[in-house]
C-alpha cells in the first residue's frame, strides 16, 4: 500500500493566514484547516509595515500543530500577496522594516525617469502605487539600497527562514517576482535595461525560476520543535497565481478576496488599449501570464466593518445589504477603484463623500454594505467590457474563486450587472492550487474530485 503524503499549504493574505493540510483519498483531495491567524499592517511612525517576526511565529505554530495532530506534512509551500519584500543587507542581516504596499511613501515616485508607456511596453504592468518598482524608488531616495545586497519577496523570505537560509545559488520564484513591475513580460526575465536606467542595483534581483522547485529541508531545530521533517517547496507563491491554476486556461475568472483580480490566462498583451484600461500582465504557470485588472475588492467592506467596531459579521452585513437594496433600488454605484479607497483614515467617510452632491448618502451599515456590493459588481462589468474589447473575445461565464466566492449576494449582483453566468468556487482555490503544485513536484497525480462550485444562471 502506498504511503499517504500530506501537503501543507501556508496561505498568507494581507488580512489573515491559514494552514491548509491536504491529502488524497479515493482520488479526492481532502482539505483540513489546521491553523488560522490574523494579519494587518502595523503603524510605525508615519509608515505601515509588516510584523515579519510575528508572522513567522504563526507559520511555525501551524507546522507544530500538524505534528501534534500526528499529520506532519511531507511537503510545505507558502504563498502570499505580491509586490512586498524584505531587503537583506551586505552583512547578511535583514534591513528593517518590511513595508506594506498600502504605505504612502511611494506617492512621490510614480513619475519615474522613464515614460510609463515605455515601461508598459516591456513589463506590461499597470501603473499602481504599490508596485515593487515604486517602493524601490522610495527606498533608493531614502538611502536604504546603499546597504542592500539582496531582495526577497515575502514568500521567498519566509521559505528561507523555514530552511534556515541554507545559502547556495539564489533564485526568485517567477510568479511573485512578476508582480514587481520590473520583469520583461515576454522574456519572463528581469528587465535589466529598465532596472539600470531607474538606478536600481541589478545585484538585488536573483534569476527567476519557474515553480515548483525545492527550497530545502525544514531547518533542523525547527524540525525538532515541530516534529516535522518536511521539504519546503517554492510553489506558485503569489496567491493569485496559485488560485487561478484551478481554473481552465481559457476561463474568465475573478479571484475574490481582499482584492478582486479579474482576468484571463493568456500570452502577454502589451497594447495601448490594455495599458489605457489599467490591465496588468503577471506570471502564471505553463508559460502563460495572468492578464488581469486589480479591483479594490472586499477590502472596502472589511475596513467598513472594522470602522463599525466589528459589531456585525460578514453574513449579517450581507443580509442587511439585501434589505437595503429593497429600499434603495435606484441607487447608483460609485467608482470603488479610486485611489481614495486604498488606505483612507475613514473608509465610511470616503464612501459618503463620493455620494455627496447627489440626492442620497448611505447612512446605516446595511446601506453602506449595499453601496460596496453594488459598486463592486459595477466595476466587474466595466472590467469585463474592457477585457472583451481588448481581446476581441466573448466570455459568457465568470468563475469566481477564493474566499469571496462564498458571498452569495455579491455573486448574484455580479451576474445581474455583467450579464454572465457565475460559477462560484472553490473558496479554497489558493490553497488547492498551492497543494496541486506540491503534488506535481512529488510525482503524485492530480486528484479527479474535490473541487466544488455553485452555478448562478441568468
Amino acid at each position: 500500500m502506498n504511503k499517504k503524503n500530506y501537503y501543507l499549504a501556508i496561505d498568507m493574505g494581507a488580512s489573515g493566514g491559514r494552514h491548509i493540510l491536504g491529502h488524497v483519498e479515493d482520488e479526492k483531495l481532502i482539505l483540513e484547516e489546521i491553523h488560522r491567524f490574523s494579519n494587518a499592517p502595523r503603524r510605525k511612525g508615519d509608515s505601515l509595515t509588516w510584523d515579519t517576526e510575528g508572522l513567522f511565529r504563526e507559520i511555525a505554530a501551524g507546522i507544530k500543530r500538524c505534528g501534534v495532530l500526528g499529520k506532519s506534512p511531507n511537503y510545505i509551500g507558502i504563498d502570499t500577496w505580491g509586490v512586498d519584500y524584505v531587503l537583506a543587507g551586505k552583512n547578511g542581516k535583514i534591513l528593517e522594516p518590511a513595508y506594506s504596499y498600502r504605505d504612502s511613501r511611494t506617492a512621490a515616485y510614480l513619475d519615474t525617469p522613464l515614460p510609463f508607456e515605455e515601461l508598459y511596453a516591456v513589463t506590461g504592468t499597470a501603473r499602481q502605487p504599490f508596485n515593487t518598482l515604486y517602493q524601490l524608488l522610495a527606498d533608493k531616495a531614502a538611502g536604504r539600497l546603499d546597504d542592500a545586497a539582496a531582495l526577497f519577496f515575502l514568500p521567498e523570505y519566509f521559505s528561507r527562514r523555514l530552511t534556515g537560509d541554507p545559502g547556495g545559488e539564489r533564485s526568485s520564484e517567477y510568479t511573485v517576482a512578476s508582480t514587481s513591475g520590473l520583469m520583461d513580460a515576454e522574456k519572463r526575465s528581469w528587465a535589466f535595461p529598465i532596472i539600470e536606467r531607474l538606478g536600481l542595483p541589478p545585484a538585488l534581483f536573483a534569476p527567476p525560476r519557474e515553480p515548483p522547485y525545492p527550497a530545502g529541508p525544514l531547518e533542523k531545530k525547527l524540525a525538532e520543535e515541530t516534529g516535522c521533517g518536511a521539504e519546503v517547496l517554492m510553489v506558485a507563491s503569489h496567491d493569485t497565481a496559485s488560485a487561478v491554476s484551478v481554473t481552465g486556461e481559457d476561463d474568465l475568472y475573478i479571484s475574490s478576496g481582499t482584492w478582486s483580480l479579474l482576468g484571463i490566462q493568456s500570452s502577454p498583451i502589451l497594447t495601448e488599449a490594455a495599458r489605457s484600461a489599467g490591465y496588468t500582465n503577471e506570471g502564471a504557470l505553463n508559460g502563460r501570464v495572468r492578464f488581469l485588472k486589480n479591483i479594490m475588492g472586499l477590502w472596502v467592506l472589511q475596513q467598513t466593518r472594522h470602522e463599525l467596531g466589528d459589531a456585525y459579521s460578514f453574513a449579517e452585513l450581507e443580509s442587511m445589504a439585501r434589505e437595503a437594496e429593497g429600499k434603495n433600488a435606484n441607487i447608483q454605484p460609485i467608482d470603488i477603484n479610486l485611489p481614495r479607497f486604498l488606505n483612507p483614515p475613514s473608509m465610511i467617510n470616503e464612501i459618503k463623500d463620493e455620494y455627496r452632491g447627489g440626492s442620497w448618502i448611505p447612512g446605516d451599515p446595511g446601506e453602506l454594505a449595499y453601496c460596496i456590493y453594488l459598486s463592486l459588481a459595477s466595476s466587474y462589468k466595466r472590467a469585463v467590457d474592457d477585457l472583451e474589447a481588448i481581446t476581441g473575445k466573448k466570455y459568457p461565464v465568470i468563475s469566481i474563486i477564493g474566499g469571496g466566492s462564498k458571498d452569495a449576494f455579491l455573486n448574484s449582483l455580479s451576474a445581474r450587472y455583467t450579464g454572465r453566468e457565475i460559477h462560484a468556487g472553490p473558496s479554497e482555490a489558493t490553497a488547492i492550487g498551492n497543494i496541486l503544485l506540491q503534488m506535481r513536484y512529488a510525482g503524485e497525480g492530480r486528484p479527479r474530485r474535490g473541487f466544488t462550485e455553485t452555478v448562478i444562471k441568468l
